[in-house]
């Protein structure tokens, strides 16, 4: 597995972005990903930096705003094949959120590991489409 991206939580996705931009990175993608509620914005050229805004007050990263504030929300994979990768982290004893893959930003296939598993840390699987 290779770091893909880490993502952080926002609370205006605009200001956000202008602000990573102002420190040289560039927006490389922006779209809504309705299914998780968020609008999501990638900064840099890889492993990316994704930038998470909610879309709705019952989204989940809504209530991680409310409850954690602004910032780092969870460390994201590259993995080959996610349906292979979940059946490996489900072996090795870790607590599954997603035991399917879901439509993620891009078109990829994520799905995500409970942050009790990984020290506190929500871990996200990302199996790439072809951009």
């Amino acid at each position: 597995m290779k770091l893909h991206h880490v993502g952080v939580a926002v609370a205006d996705l605009n200001e956000a972005i202008t602000r990573h931009e102002a420190m040289g990175l560039k927006l490389a993608h922006r779209e809504v990903v309705a299914s998780q509620k968020v609008e999501v914005a990638f900064m840099g050229e890889g492993p990316f930096i994704e930038l998470l805004a909610a879309t709705s007050p019952d989204s989940p990263v809504a209530k991680f705003v409310a409850n954690k504030g602004v910032g780092q929300h969870h460390l994201a994979f590259a993995v080959e094949s996610i349906v292979s990768e979940l059946k490996r982290q489900e072996a090795a004893g870790a607590a599954l959120i997603d035991r399917a893959p879901r439509p993620g930003a891009w078109g990829h296939r994520v799905a995500f590991v409970h942050p009790k598993s990984h020290g506190g840390v929500l871990i996200e699987l990302v199996e790439e489409s072809h951009r």
